[in-house]
């Protein structure tokens, strides 16, 4: 602690993200990167910015890109917010539509990140628990007053996913705030609330190129709503950074909108490895939640998880283990890897 620190800073219980250890080379299923290479459209985008055109700015609008997305949603480029990863996007979102006097809804086991923003901006959190299967129960976000809610949609770390009527449940139970949907895995399985943003003003859906785009790199997140909500983190943005996205990211995430095919293929690999993966853990006498995303968040009745992963990282393999937190101190989480990587978790698993 510095004595120059503010009250605010002292304050702070910041995020802790996925190791990245750096002694050896590992098997990485800890941070749900996809093991995938980015599309190669996008590579070659990125690959002509590098050059004397890095001397200029890039677009503050990111125009090309917000159209991109807008074709590819099926809505208007000014329903298109984009931001330096969804961790930005998200932070701007609480900034400007939930630091009132009212607490903000979030589950209890979620991403969380959300908490953090929450301490940063000083915001009340309304906790709701999951329910005993680590389901959203949408009547748990029924009578609140709040000022806004935060659905993970497939949740992190369950990965478990709601169905679109039960999202439409939340928009209607709460039609005088912003219900935001934080939809990083969602092409691993679920059904984008994307579809139902023309019929909700209050409904901001936000994506990644991190995941199932196989971007992480990069650092791009966007959001998607009615103008009047895309409006607001414009204004934010221009008041803090005006140039979020660099040009080579720019060029890459555009491409990457655009290669439809790639994305669909990759998001099958990772989807048929993950179901062969769940037979395979359960044959081990794992409990595996259902999962919708590009990670399987597991229990063992006899063995501990905290032991487990410690073995496995001797080994080699990085899974995400969250130390002994409240109802999920015996769960790890397990992202999902190439069939050779998820083979070898197997195997030592076995072992």
């Amino acid at each position: 602690m510095s004595r120059f620190w503010t009250d605010k800073i002292a304050s702070l219980d910041p995020y802790v993200p996925g190791e990245q250890p750096q002694d050896k080379q590992y098997i990485k299923l800890n941070t749900n990167e996809s093991p995938y290479s980015p599309s190669s459209k996008a590579l070659a985008a990125m690959h002509e910015q590098v050059s004397e055109k890095l001397r200029l700015y890039p677009d503050p609008n990111c125009q090309t890109l917000k159209n991109a997305l807008a074709k590819n949603y099926g809505v208007n480029a000014n329903q298109v917010f984009v931001g330096n990863g969804s961790d930005e996007v998200l932070a701007l979102a609480f900034m400007g539509y939930f630091a009132g006097d009212k607490p903000l809804a979030f589950a209890d086991i979620t991403y969380s990140f959300y908490k953090v923003y929450a301490n940063l901006y000083g915001i009340e959190p309304k906790i709701i628990p999951l329910t005993e299967s680590f389901d959203i129960d949408p009547t748990d976000y029924e009578n609140l007053d709040v000022s806004g809610v935060v659905i993970t949609n497939p949740n992190a770390p369950t990965g478990k996913a709601l169905p679109l009527s039960d999202i439409e449940k939340v928009l209607k139970a709460n039609p005088d705030v912003v219900v935001l949907v934080d939809e990083a895995y969602v092409d691993f399985g679920a059904q984008s609330a994307v579809s139902l943003v023309n019929q909700y003003p209050n409904l901001m859906v936000v994506q990644t190129f991190s995941k199932s785009r196989a971007l992480a790199g990069i650092r791009v997140g966007y959001a998607i709503a009615q103008p009047e909500l895309i409006d607001g983190l414009e204004r934010l943005k221009n008041s803090f950074n005006s140039y979020p996205i660099d040009r080579i990211a720019l060029a890459g995430a555009t491409a990457a909108v655009e290669d439809a095919e790639y994305l669909q293929e990759i998001c099958d690999k990772t989807i048929a490895t993950r179901e062969w993966a769940v037979t395979e853990l359960e044959k081990l006498g794992f409990e595996v939640l259902p999962s919708a995303t590009n990670f399987v968040f597991v229990t063992h009745p006899e063995k501990d998880a905290e032991t487990l992963y410690l073995s496995l990282k001797e080994q080699g393999i990085l899974v995400r283990y969250f130390g002994k937190k409240p109802r999920i101190g015996e769960y790890l989480r397990i992202t999902i890897g190439t069939d050779a990587e998820m083979q070898a978790l197997i195997d030592a698993l076995s072992a």
